[in-house]
């Protein structure tokens, strides 16, 4: 957890969420401490003092830096004395993929990864890593923008699965991928123009691409998938939630996984 206890640099740290640090003082000692930061925001304009500072080390340690109205500030600490800036943490450490390929070779299965690109409601992202580590998916991946964390609110969605599943934040998904195809990794998009989901063979090393609510799977991250999934539609509505259509997938790798080793 992502909670600062120095005397004096936080009043009722006990009401405070602990994946959120309020006040310039104890934002600042926050970023020098070396603890996981997913972003800062900071009030539109305000760019005296210590906030320059502020600036400085998220440029430094390539931490997201967002201007922000001071009324969301506001509503997002109610009311609390955030002195025009909030950090937000991650609730756990992020991994790596090595880390995941290594769980892999540790159950002695192919990898089976899930990418979200832009899941950005965090309820979303937090139901979609909760049934990941159901399937016995190996890990997750993220951008670094444009997309939940794991915060407190993706935690709690997730049940607890973001202290057993490894979540990989990176810069670039698309580089990521190509990563991922060097390394024998077959991708799968989840797209409603691809092919129907229940032909396609899931059994060797893959992983899922799950794409944003509103957008679907980005123009370069579709280019660069091996094969796009779709799923039937029957009714009036032509899309599904995000969370719903990546674990009717999640489960058919597992489906065949499990009756066709």
């Amino acid at each position: 957890m992502c909670s600062l206890k120095k005397k004096g640099l936080i009043k009722n740290l006990e009401n405070q969420r602990d994946d959120m640090i309020i006040g310039r003082n104890a934002v600042l000692e926050l970023l020098k401490s070396g603890r996981t930061v997913d972003s800062v925001l900071m009030s539109s304009g305000d760019k005296k003092g210590t906030i320059v500072q502020i600036m400085a080390k998220c440029r430094e340690k390539g931490i997201v830096l967002k201007e922000v109205s001071s009324v969301k500030l506001d509503f997002m600490c109610a009311k609390g004395n955030h002195q025009g800036v909030i950090a937000l943490c991650a609730v756990h450490e992020y991994a790596s993929l090595d880390d995941i390929f290594e769980a892999a070779e540790k159950k002695g299965q192919p990898p089976f990864i899930i990418i979200c690109d832009e899941i950005e409601d965090p309820h979303n992202l937090g139901a979609i890593i909760r049934t990941a580590e159901a399937v016995g998916a190996n890990g997750l991946i993220i951008p670094k923008r444009r997309s939940a964390s794991l915060s407190f609110s993706v935690a709690k969605a997730s049940a607890g699965a973001t202290e057993y599943l490894p979540v990989v934040k990176v810069s670039n998904l698309v580089q990521t991928i190509e990563e991922l195809k060097q390394r024998g990794v077959w991708i799968f998009g989840a797209h409603m123009e691809g092919n129907p989901w229940c032909k396609a063979d899931l059994k060797g090393s893959v992983a899922i691409v799950i794409g944003s609510e509103g957008n679907g799977i980005g123009n370069l991250i579709k280019q660069k998938c091996d094969l796009l999934l779709s799923l039937p539609m029957s009714g009036k509505i032509n899309s599904l939630n995000a969370s719903v259509a990546g674990g009717i997938l999640m489960y058919e790798v597992a489906r065949q996984r499990v009756y066709y080793e």
